[in-house]
Formats: C-alpha cells, structure tokens, sequence
C-alpha cells in the first residue's frame, strides 16, 4: 500500500498555486506529499513557505550549487522517495524544468499522471497525463466523485 494518495510537484516559484491544490486533495480525504512542506530549516538552504522573497533567494543559491552537494542530494532523495511511495502523480502548471522530468519519472513508474492549470504551450508528451484540469474546481469535482 502506498504511502500518499498523490505527489504534488510544481516549483517554488509557483505555490501560491500549489497549497490550494495541496488542501484541496487533502480536504477529500486523500493523502499527499508536497515539497512546499519541506523547509530544510538549518540546512545550508531553507524554503520557509510564508516568505516568497527568501524562497526566490534560496532558488537562486540552489540553482549555483554543484548537482553533488549534499543539500542538492537531501532534496532530491526526499522527493524521488516520495514519488516512489506514491499512487498518483500531479504537477501544477506552470511548472519548471524538474516537475517535467518528474512527471516522466511517474510515468515511467506506472503512477496515473494528472495536471492542473494551463500549460503554456501543447507538448507531444503531455499525453501521459491522463487528465488536465482546467482550474481547482474540475480537480475537486473529480475527487469527489473518484
């Protein structure tokens, strides 16, 4: 039995989109794991949720750090064990470069894959999602009736 109902992935940059997304699931009685919950509080970088200046600040030092340091290991062994321990995948659009690349990992996991929002532009390979929601009402509608 999986660990999480769903695994929330989007990007810093966008959780004011995200929590409504993260409390709707929630609130249906499902399970998630969402990374806007993981502050790192004391970590060489912290993503304190209430605090969008300090996050675009600790995105920017994530972005200069080497792929093979230690803070960079934490975050991703946190959210690739998440994702595994997962039934369902969700990215909330938009949505950067490593909620693409996680979609893929679910996919490739066998995870039923789902999106909300509004995606820039059409991709060839959203056809792995099984349904785009156009805004958080359709999503909740169709919680509650899953």
């Amino acid at each position: 039995m999986a660990k999480y109902d769903f695994f929330i992935a989007g990007r810093w940059r966008n959780k004011d989109n995200i929590k409504p997304v993260l409390n709707t699931i929630r609130a249906s009685g499902k399970t998630a794991y969402c990374f806007i919950e993981n502050e790192y509080k004391g970590e060489a970088l912290s993503f304190p949720i209430e605090n969008q200046e300090t996050i675009e600040a600790s995105m920017q030092a994530s972005e200069l750090m080497p792929r093979d340091h230690p803070m960079i290991r934490k975050i991703f062994e946190n959210d690739i064990s998440a994702e595994r321990d997962a039934d369902n995948f969700i990215v909330v659009f938009p949505a950067g470069l490593n909620a693409h690349i996680e979609a893929g990992v679910a996919y490739g996991m066998g995870k039923k894959c789902y999106a909300i929002g509004r995606p820039d532009k059409t991709e060839t390979l959203y056809c792995i999602f099984d349904q785009i929601f156009p805004d958080l009402k359709s999503l909740e509608n169709w919680l509650k009736a899953a």
